[in-house]
């Protein structure tokens, strides 16, 4: 079974997905700020990264979900709630989708949507330099931060990367969120959705999330995290948690 990091002990539980670059860890900045007396946090690591490095098999975007739902399993959660970052937000989409029953709500934090991210070939070139090219892959993350903050944050994103998922690995996993397409399935998404959207987001866009999120659920709530791009968790980590928990809460 894939590794995860349990936080909390309160009577909600709640599995958080991460994003491409790195692992869970990613989320390090939050966990102080988290209600882990009404919350209980399951931060998984996929296959392939941190602490489930080791662990072999398909890195795709159904392996993912499947192995999230049995850490829920082993944790003996038959209701609960996700947390999805960027391609781990298109992961949550399909766990939702796969056991609708189970899953009480979702928030997609600057969140690949379920029809992938369909990048030009010149784009999607230059994403997958970004395995083995440190400037290439800085070129992807200060985009994505709207290209404002210090390096230093660019840096230590990459730091990440470096340390917790193998130049391969990385490549698979990107396959899995811009060639994957299970929108033709996301009627069967019905909890409750927030997707949360960076202000300086030069990837996961307001544009592309308000054309592209309502047409795949309707009853979705989009909002907008000001003075943050992709990575709010590390940006803005007291408002994100304000707001996602607030949502999580309403619908325990």
């Amino acid at each position: 079974m894939i590794a995860y990091q349990l936080i909390g002990n309160g009577p909600a539980p709640v599995l958080v997905l991460h994003g491409w670059f790195g692992d869970h860890s990613i989320w390090q900045p939050s966990y102080a700020l988290l209600d882990t007396a009404r919350f209980t946090y399951a931060f998984v690591d996929y296959r392939g990264y941190g602490a489930s490095r080791e662990i072999a098999g398909q890195h795709t975007m159904d392996q993912m979900a499947s192995d999230a739902l049995e850490v829920a399993d082993a944790l003996g959660w038959q209701r609960f709630s996700v947390v999805g970052h960027s391609m781990g937000g298109m992961a949550a989409q399909r766990l939702a989708i796969n056991a609708s029953q189970r899953v009480v709500a979702v928030v997609g934090v600057t969140p690949v949507p379920a029809c992938g991210a369909k990048l030009p070939p010149d784009v999607m070139a230059f994403f997958e330099s970004a395995a083995t090219n440190d400037q290439a892959a800085a070129g992807v993350v200060e985009t994505s931060l709207g290209q404002r903050l210090t390096p230093a944050l660019c840096q230590l994103i990459l730091k990440l990367k470096h340390d917790t998922v193998d130049a391969s690995v990385f490549k698979d996993y990107l396959k899995a969120f811009t060639q994957t397409d299970f929108s033709a399935e996301a009627a069967r998404l019905t909890c409750p959705l927030l997707v949360l959207i960076g202000q300086h987001d030069g990837g996961v866009s307001e544009d592309m999330a308000r054309a592209v999120y309502p047409s795949l659920y309707p009853h979705v709530v989009i909002d907008i995290l000001p003075n943050s791009g992709h990575y709010p968790m590390v940006e803005t980590p007291a408002y994100l948690v304000t707001v996602m928990e607030r949502f999580l809460s309403a619908h325990a």
